[in-house]
């Protein structure tokens, strides 16, 4: 399973491509220029969290593992075996430890970010075991495509991380597949990463090549990647989870707490009850964060699905699904804490007008909602199930739309704007302008892939479909890939601990 990596070691032409190497843009994370919306009055806020309270008091959370379960008795829970019941005064005085904001920081600096507060950044699409390649074929993935999926976030100006596991690498056995995707990470990208968390071990292990890579003295003191963590609902927060979670917070690395909720099965169907549930699991495993290292970051989370009452299918660009993101977000401003959602999701099982519509819907109803961490940017379909490459590329250029959108008007334009009318007599143009010609590359975003010319002009340049165009785009960027740099020596001890941590693990879970 190491013979790219072999093949990387004998190969030259990786450090003469770093020399080599083409600036690539990168656009920061969003500091976020409009307005919020919020669906509660102050009233309804306080009642949510009355009720959030009175769950985690009166029917408790279930952390089902030993060692939580202590953990939660010595801060002052009432523990019965593995049902855990928090008062109000413990879960306040828990959750003020945790951070309003955090910075991501980059093995390249110039690719850190901060989030939280008004800060927001979008990220690819996490999890998938299969992929629609380029030639239109659904397959399982291979650590190939998820090389790919790296370059291409590492290549896309919206896309602050370049991701976690993209997709699922078949071709490589599951105890060792997460060393071969953090290496991929790391290696054909300098943007922040995310972590592994199916086993406690692979927590360990990608903690350990961050440190390969920043070392220890930067790690203890500077959060590096942000890992995702889901709590089974309703109400359950299992072993596996919780061992990547104690992994990563002793190690001050950031985790996303994210009840995985299909709403109407694991949780009532009521946009509003869902709030309440889902309120009580993620801080719940926040303050247990806090517990485990006082001020570590915790990012409240949530991913839905409203699931269709015809099939029990999850569905996607829902407007239950905006009103949950919404409320959310009202909720975390309130406890001061940096939040998540999921962005360009669809249900659709090809790059069509349905993917369209609903990655859409989703994405700016997470921008308008103010999530700080937008995952699930890119590439997204089948309800998780798929990446696609072509929807990826697509994807990241709406990302930068909606960056552009985030930031609001300048108002400060106003002036210049007013002498240019002045300028321009009635039946006239601004074409021409003095102040058309200073703006008119940034004035407005231009989609590459988007074809606005005329129908002629299309025709003429061979009638292709937004697909056709992605894919074309796919295969220039990956083409056109240039390798970030990467001292010598932290690449050789990284692979020389993959090397060694692979003979330890078995091929098979046993």
């Amino acid at each position: 399973m190491m013979s790219e990596i072999e093949t990387k070691r004998r190969g030259r032409g990786v450090r003469k491509a770093e020399r080599t190497k083409k600036s690539l843009r990168f656009l920061p994370e969003a500091d976020r220029g409009i307005p919020y919306i919020d669906l509660l009055n102050e009233e309804q806020v306080a009642r949510i969290h009355s009720e959030t309270i009175n769950l985690l008091w009166s029917k408790g959370i279930e952390f089902r593992d030993d060692e939580a379960a202590e953990l939660w008795k010595k801060a002052g829970a009432d523990v019965k075996g593995h049902r855990i019941r928090i008062d109000e005064a413990l879960l306040n005085n828990l959750l003020k430890t945790a951070p309003e904001q955090y910075t991501l920081s980059a093995r390249n600096p110039e690719r850190s970010v901060t989030l939280g507060g008004r800060k927001q950044i979008l990220t690819p699409a996490y999890g998938a075991p299969n992929v629609l390649d380029l030639d239109g074929i659904r397959r399982n993935p291979t650590i190939k495509d998820f090389h790919d999926f790296t370059k291409l976030g590492h290549m896309s100006p919206s896309m602050q991380m370049s991701g976690g596991v993209i997709c699922e690498p078949m071709d490589i056995p599951v105890p060792k597949r997460h060393l071969h995707m953090v290496y991929s990470l790391i290696r054909h990208s300098d943007k922040p990463f995310m972590g592994m968390v199916t086993a406690r071990d692979r927590a360990e292990d990608t903690v350990e090549m961050a440190r390969i890579v920043f070392g220890q003295e930067f790690i203890d003191k500077n959060t590096v990647k942000t890992s995702i963590a889901n709590c089974n609902s309703p109400l359950v927060w299992d072993q596996t989870m919780l061992d990547a979670i104690k992994v990563y917070s002793r190690a001050n690395q950031a985790v996303l707490f994210t009840p995985f909720v299909l709403s109407g099965a694991s949780t009532t169907a009521s946009v509003i009850g869902s709030l309440v549930q889902i309120n009580a699991e993620a801080l719940a495993g926040i303050a247990f964060s806090q517990i485990v290292r006082p001020g570590v970051p915790a990012v409240y989370g949530q991913w839905i699905g409203a699931v269709s009452m015809k099939s029990g299918a999850p569905m996607a660009g829902t407007p239950e699904i905006d009103q949950i993101n919404l409320l959310v977000g009202q909720m975390a401003r309130h406890y001061k804490l940096p939040w998540r959602c999921s962005g360009a999701c669809t249900s659709a099982k090809i790059f069509d007008a349905q993917a369209g519509y609903e990655a859409a819907r989703n994405l700016y109803g997470a921008a308008l909602a103010g999530a700080n961490f937008i995952l699930s940017t890119t590439g997204y379909m089948e309800g998780a199930l798929c990446q696609s490459f072509a929807k990826y590329v697509v994807d990241a250029e709406q990302a930068e739309l909606t960056h552009k959108f985030l930031k609001g008007i300048d108002f400060s334009e106003l002036d210049e704007a007013l002498n240019a009318m002045n300028e321009v007599d009635p039946g006239g143009h601004f074409l021409g302008t003095k102040h058309t010609l200073e703006n008119f590359e940034r004035a407005f975003v231009i989609p590459e892939l988007m074809h606005h010319d005329s129908f002629e002009q299309w025709e003429a340049e061979g009638a292709s479909d937004l697909n056709s165009r992605a894919i074309t785009k796919a295969r220039q960027m990956l083409n056109e890939y240039e390798m970030p740099k990467l001292d010598e020596a932290v690449d050789e001890e990284l692979l020389d601990f993959i090397d060694r941590r692979e003979s330890e693990l078995p091929d098979l879970i046993l």
